[in-house]
């Protein structure tokens, strides 16, 4: 009968699509974890060419690659009570694609929640300057308690980076003036510093001008010249301060001369 191998043509045509819809191909960063009757299979499958026999087999998909993950502004309260606004960036990496299948239902959104809670709490013991000048030593000891939360279900923590500080305008300002007084503290020290080297260099110049006479003439010949090169009419003489010493002590002579005989003059009144 030509109609006899009918059904055997429809069943070997079955078969073949059947076989067909059970390849899978999996690209090299990805992993099939496949469950057969509802239990995993212990190692999984991939990369390549894979043959998943439904009903009494499913898979699910796992990429090996790194993904990144931004964690949502988070509200902080530091030690010193300072309100500020956080966000970091996480990237994480799935070491163990049955595990992470098995044990979480989905570790993408599990890890977000750890990495939310553990910034809230890290940064919250920490002062606001120790979170603007170590950044990097915060960043290692959150990824380090993030990364053991995580190891169960075989996720790595690779890296976390505080993204973003929001601060309040008047802290802001606050900072502002501090950094003003600061770089004005530091200017006036400078300029302190500056005077107290030359005092000192002046100090040397005249003890070094004192053990030779001369050398005083010659500068104030040498000053002389710089002088007349401006093309003016000042001429400058310098006066020591002996000289003035000299005219102070006949004067303060005098003056006391004349109050000890306006004393004698008046006691010579009061006698009379």
């Amino acid at each position: 009968m030509p109609f006899a191998g009918f059904p055997i043509l429809i069943v070997a045509v079955i078969v073949v699509l059947y076989l067909l819809n059970s390849i899978k191909i999996l690209r090299d960063y990805e992993r099939g974890v496949v469950f057969r009757l509802g239990r995993a299979l212990p190692e999984p499958k991939g990369p390549g060419v894979i043959l998943v026999f439904r009903p009494l087999d499913q898979i699910v998909r796992i990429s090996l690659r790194q993904e990144v993950m931004e964690v949502p502004p988070q509200d902080v309260i530091t030690r010193d009570n300072v309100t500020i606004k956080v966000n970091a960036v996480v990237t994480l990496r799935v070491l163990d694609p049955t595990l992470a299948v098995v044990k979480v239902a989905n570790y993408a959104y599990q890890t977000s929640q750890f990495a939310q809670t553990t910034l809230r709490s890290v940064l919250g013991e920490v002062e606001l300057d120790e979170l603007l000048s170590h950044r990097d030593k915060l960043n290692l000891r959150i990824q380090g308690i993030i990364d053991q939360r995580t190891e169960p279900f075989g996720v790595k923590v690779l890296s976390v980076e505080v993204k973003q500080v929001d601060l309040a305008e008047q802290m802001l300002r606050a900072m502002a003036k501090q950094a003003e007084a600061e770089r004005e503290k530091r200017s006036k020290i400078i300029h302190a510093e500056g005077e107290f080297s030359a005092a000192q260099k002046l100090v040397e110049a005249a003890a070094l001008l004192a053990t030779e006479p001369l050398t005083m003439q010659l500068r104030y010949l040498q000053t002389l010249t710089e002088i007349g090169v401006e093309k003016n009419t000042t001429i400058v003489f310098p006066l020591p301060v002996d000289i003035l010493s000299l005219l102070r002590n006949p004067i303060q002579g005098v003056t006391q001369t004349a109050l000890e005989n306006a004393a004698t003059l008046k006691r010579t009144e009061n006698k009379e």
